[in-house]
């Protein structure tokens, strides 16, 4: 360590350089705050729980495994791919008397959770045992029996009725009148706000439409229990069935299913998002700290010609990272906090974290955010300080006066490496579907822009000569800036790359949207051919489809129970599950031909039944299924099933990607009523007692809102990347104009104006943004056709007002950058 302490060489060149190490400082700031929001975010994830309130009292709580599990291999290559479920798994009601009879169990009680309809309005429903630990209590008439329900406050006075009373209430089993037994309080268990009826145990999964299933068990410990000795003896119950048993925090789990997908949602923007953002982040930095050290060769050949040592040399480069790497880091983390936060803010807002989660800040990101930091500038600052070290003392002026064009033979193998790598996975990528495509037009963008850096000098070179052709025509300042581009290309390489980064990143993050969304919004107006879509929140009253097609005029009525399932795709060797929209039609394949158009390719809807699904064409080839064959998939509650295949379609993107008849669906998910209902012929005006009622328009514009979590997501995204990249190239030019009074002062000597100096750096400006974005947009070309091919069939939707607008800002930005600082170095040498 005594070799990184700070010696007065390296302060002295921190004093004596400040514009160099300045933007040192910055670019490492600036990575630490990526790498320190992304951490917080990570660690939220990971720690993220919510207090129990329905379970508070008790203390453990059983519950079906929330997760499928794809299992692929066997021996030491097995291999486990769990995915959350779209709805929730169940347990088989018999486990409530196992664990009943687990050593210090006082009491088992079967929970329910699901929707009623009452009239106009929507109740939760829960059996009558769930008071032993939820502490509601009657304060009139009695508990309810097979037939009956209990109501509290708010649901007695909606239904205007008493005890004794009769009320018609709607679940899964029907329409049903219902003796009023009683009337409750909620207690301190039960949702605040929410209208509540309990029914009787013996009923209420029947109710539900899971008979004898139930949602989870509660057990409550006899006096003088040890908690951790109970939670055992159930666990020990219990085993053999799959159902997991939680105690303490892992108890808010169970009731709020939303917390399972905030953590995947929270881990995967702080993992994988900022895998990647990290690796731009400490890519960039090294790239700025390699350039500040690559500025300052004269001073290091000079010290090397008066008989300073390599070793000398590289501990005044690693002095110069301890001295401005834990300051930058640390300054960069506040920042870093305040975008943690405000974008965990931002998605409690749109509902993706539930209420009760708050954002986990604590030592270790930060302490990862910095030591990232210190590492960058260490590993970059010996790399660039390795030549200039090992020169010999009589060489040393005269290699600092000439600047190296070809890069290391090490480096030139890893570039073009790379660069035969993103070709590949382009290949790859156009030759596969779905998620397969996606994932290998994410390795076409990464090992593209690998190879960018590596080879930076030599693309820059390249792409000044090319240019330089055209600056010919510019006048003298435009020559002289395409001579000066391409003698300097190693500098020119310094910021063209963060330019690619941002034009790359951004472009493709934003476009994948545009373009699916384009497509979706397509299939979705060509594919609903209804004339009216009604739709209710908390679904439509039982028998709507009867109560429609009964309306004169009306030719045909379908209603739909929109959900998900999970189906494995991929290839042999790297298979998971992916979640695929769906839907459950009540009605004929020729009802559903009349009020939605699915494009058929293959096979026939007719025979979509019990057993036999639709499946969208993008799909089929993610899982490498035709039609004939069996497709291996989970239901919503993670039922494992095999349909057949007998249809495959073209809509499935705007539309649900697979197909089937509801009465395959509806005892496998929370509500049992449906989603919308799709009619033809009659008038609106009649329909408006089943709900909102809009046309085929108007329901895909309400369809289209519903992306707007993934859009925001993308567009965050590429802002945090595309911000990044941008301030890194504002910061690399700012670093290299600076580091250039010397030379614009003897421009002026020489004769040369101020204003043909400053028309120079403009043209050497516009050359860095042109060669930035026309190389970003190749990389995110080559990114974005084959992964739109494989996940929508067509080419990528690039809106040109947007395009446009990434490529004025780097041009701006650009110009700026070179502008401000060319003016002080100008005033600076009285220029």
């Amino acid at each position: 360590m005594r070799s990184l302490a700070p010696n007065g060489l390296a302060r002295a060149a921190v004093r004596f350089k400040p514009a160099s190490f300045a933007g040192t400082f910055v670019a490492l700031m600036m990575a630490a705050l990526i790498v320190s929001a992304c951490g917080i975010l990570l660690e939220t994830g990971v720690r993220a729980s919510v207090p129990a309130q329905r379970y508070a009292k008790a203390p453990v709580v059983v519950e079906a495994d929330q997760y499928a599990h794809l299992i692929t291999g066997s021996g030491d290559g097995r291999s486990d791919s769990p995915a959350l479920l779209p709805d929730t798994a169940r347990l088989d009601a018999a486990l409530t008397d196992r664990a009943l009879r687990a050593p210090g169990v006082k009491a088992a009680v079967a929970d329910q959770t699901f929707p009623v309809r009452q009239g106009q309005d929507t109740l939760t429903g829960h059996g009558w045992g769930a008071h032993v630990f939820t502490g509601t209590t009657l304060t009139a008439g009695a508990p309810p029996r097979t037939g009956e329900v209990v109501l509290d406050t708010a649901a007695a006075r909606t239904a205007k009725a008493g005890v004794g009373d009769t009320v018609a209430l709607e679940t899964a089993a029907g329409r049903t009148a219902f003796r009023v037994s009683g009337l409750a309080t909620a207690g301190s268990g039960e949702v605040a706000g929410g209208a509540t009826g309990w029914f009787a145990d013996a009923e209420a999964s029947a109710l539900a439409g899971h008979a004898g299933r139930v949602d989870a068990i509660a057990v409550m410990p006899q006096d003088g229990t040890d908690l951790d000795t109970l939670a055992s003896a159930v666990r020990k119950a219990v085993s053999g069935s799959g159902a997991k048993v939680y105690t303490g925090a892992g108890r808010g789990a169970v009731e709020d299913h939303g917390l399972g997908y905030a953590k995947e949602t929270l881990t995967g923007l702080g993992g994988s998002f900022g895998g990647i953002a990290t690796v731009v982040a400490v890519f960039t930095a090294a790239g700025t700290v390699a350039l500040s050290v690559g500025q300052r060769a004269r001073e290091f050949a000079l010290l090397r010609a008066i008989g300073a040592t390599p070793r000398q040399i590289r501990r005044a480069v690693a002095a110069e990272a301890v001295l401005v790497a834990p300051v930058a880091g640390l300054l960069g983390c506040l920042p870093g906090a305040g975008l943690a936060h405000w974008w965990f803010g931002q998605l409690k807002d749109r509902g993706a974290v539930p209420a009760d989660v708050h954002l986990h800040v604590s030592f270790v990101p930060l302490l990862v955010a910095v030591g990232t930091g210190l590492l960058t500038a260490l590993v970059a600052g010996w790399a660039a300080g390795r030549r200039p070290a090992k020169t010999k003392p009589g060489q040393a002026l005269t290699e600092a006066s000439v600047q190296r064009l070809r890069p290391g033979v090490v480096r030139t193998a890893l570039g073009v490496g790379a660069l035969v790598g993103g070709a590949f996975l382009t290949g790859l990528a156009a030759r596969s579907a779905g998620d397969d495509a996606a994932n290998a037009a994410l390795g076409v963008v990464m090992l593209f822009m690998l190879a960018v850096a590596l080879l930076g000098p030599l693309v820059a070179w390249v792409c000044a000569t090319l240019f330089g052709l055209v600056l010919r025509e510019g006048g003298p300042s435009a020559s002289l800036a395409a001579a000066n581009s391409r003698t300097n290309a190693r500098r020119l390489a310094s910021a063209i790359t963060p330019i690619v980064l941002a034009v790359a990143f951004a472009s493709t993050l934003v476009f994948m949207h545009t373009s699916e969304s384009h497509v979706a919004a397509r299939q979705l107006r060509a594919g609903v051919t209804a004339d009216h879509v009604v739709t209710r929140p908390g679904g439509l009253p039982v028998g709507a489809v009867d109560r429609a097609a009964r309306v004169p005029g009306v030719d045909a009525a379908v209603g739909l129970l929109d959900t998900q399932v999970l189906v494995p795709v991929g290839s042999d060797g790297d298979r998971w599950l992916q979640g695929a929209a769906t839907q459950g039609v009540t009605g004929s394949a020729a009802q559903l031909a009349r009020v939605e158009d699915l494009d058929v390719r293959s096979g026939s809807l007719d025979r979509v039944g019990s057993g036999r699904i639709a499946i969208d064409r993008t799909l089929a080839t993610a899982a490498k299924t035709e039609v004939g064959d069996r497709l291996s998939l989970y239901l919503p509650d993670g039922t494992r099933a095999r349909p057949e295949v007998v249809a495959v379609y073209g809509r499935g993107l705007g539309l649900p990607a697979v197909t089937m008849a509801r009465a395959s669906l509806a005892g496998h998910v929370t509500s049992g009523f449906d989603s919308t209902l799709l009619v033809r012929g009659g008038e609106a005006r009649a329909l408006t007692s089943l709900g909102e009622v809009a046309d085929a328009s108007g329901y895909a514009v309400q369809q289209d809102e519903d992306h707007e979590l993934n859009a925001w997501a993308n567009y965050t995204m590429a802002g945090v990347l595309g911000g990044f990249a941008a301030v890194a190239a504002v910061n690399t030019l700012v670093m290299t104009v600076l580091d250039r009074r010397r030379e614009l002062g003897m421009l002026r000597l020489v004769g040369s104006t101020r204003l043909q100096v400053m028309r120079m750096l403009r043209w050497e400006g516009l050359l860095v943004a042109v060669t930035g974005v026309a190389l970003g947009t190749a990389i995110a070309a080559a990114t974005l056709v084959p992964m739109m091919r494989g996940l929508t069939g067509e080419s990528p939707y690039v809106p040109p007002l947007v395009y446009g607008a990434f490529a004025a800002t780097a041009v701006g930005l650009c110009l700026l950058a070179v502008s401000l600082p060319g003016r002080a170095a100008l005033r600076d040498g009285q220029g």
